[in-house]
């Protein structure tokens, strides 16, 4: 049985080429066929369906949380999403804490029914802001919060991904990955780049792609793939990670986010 191929992009709704920029989502995800896949900024409403434009024709189970309906077109909301190749089977919504006047942010929790278990798949987007690491510490909170139900007993460990806003060495993802505490209280899923990347920064927010303006933000690391430790039987380790849509064709870039793709095994160890 071949790993569990996991995807997270920020596909930056529809700004820039978007026609073009579709194309080259569609095809990433055509190449690279992941079972679950974690979306940020995607639109939806009367005039437009960013999900169903980038997966009309394929057999991916879908689904949408809304993050915030101040967007400047009326009528449409923006918010995450999660597709899967098999069933979900149970799904939540998370309301996330902002700061007051900022956009709204949340997390779509969906219960996956792979052949191989029960799979707890999580889609989010923090907070950009620098100056709010404070409220992304809260964010972080509430999702962790949850995801402690699903590290008790499961029998595949919890996924969460997506785009946290945030390098590696906050204190946002320091909680997430156990090695800093909120008010007594700890948490832990692995880093899957830090667990299997290539070694290098992995930068996913970089000024190499030319939608980044080079005054706005800092270049580094800010989409993740995080997994509960694998079952004693090895289920959920962590085989590989590497960066995707980072390749322009024609000038044309994917995102402006560049995004990540990891494998995880799904069968015991002998």
């Amino acid at each position: 049985m071949r790993p569990l191929r996991v995807m997270t992009l920020n596909i930056w709704n529809d700004d820039g080429p978007w026609e073009d920029r579709s194309h080259l989502i569609r095809k990433q995800i055509k190449n690279l066929d992941p079972d679950l896949i974690g979306l940020q900024e995607v639109l939806c409403g009367a005039s437009v369906d960013l999900l169903e434009e980038l997966l009309a024709g394929t057999s991916y189970h879908r689904d949408f949380v809304k993050a915030t309906t101040d967007w400047p077109r009326q009528g449409v909301i923006l918010g995450n999403a999660i597709a899967s190749k098999w069933p979900i089977s149970e799904r939540l919504e998370l309301g996330l804490p902002t700061r007051e006047g900022h956009n709204g942010r949340a997390a779509l929790i969906c219960k996956i029914a792979a052949p191989f278990g029960e799979i707890t798949f999580a889609s989010t987007h923090l907070s950009w802001r620098l100056d709010q690491g404070n409220v992304r510490e809260r964010q972080v909170a509430v999702i962790a919060e949850r995801l402690d139900y699903e590290l008790l007993g499961g029998k595949f460990p919890p996924i969460l991904v997506g785009d946290f806003n945030t390098s590696s060495n906050s204190t946002e993802i320091r909680f997430l990955t156990g090695m800093h505490s909120f008010g007594g209280r700890s948490f832990f899923l692995r880093d899957a780049w830090a667990h299997a990347g290539d070694g290098t920064k992995g930068f996913t927010w970089t000024t190499e792609n030319p939608y980044i303006p080079i005054w706005l933000e800092p270049e580094r690391r800010i989409d993740y793939i995080f997994v509960g430790l694998p079952t004693m039987e090895g289920l959920g380790d962590i085989l590989s990670c590497k960066i995707v849509c980072d390749e322009a064709e024609n000038g044309v870039w994917p995102s402006d986010h560049y995004g990540l793709f990891a494998e995880l095994r799904v069968e015991p160890y002998s």
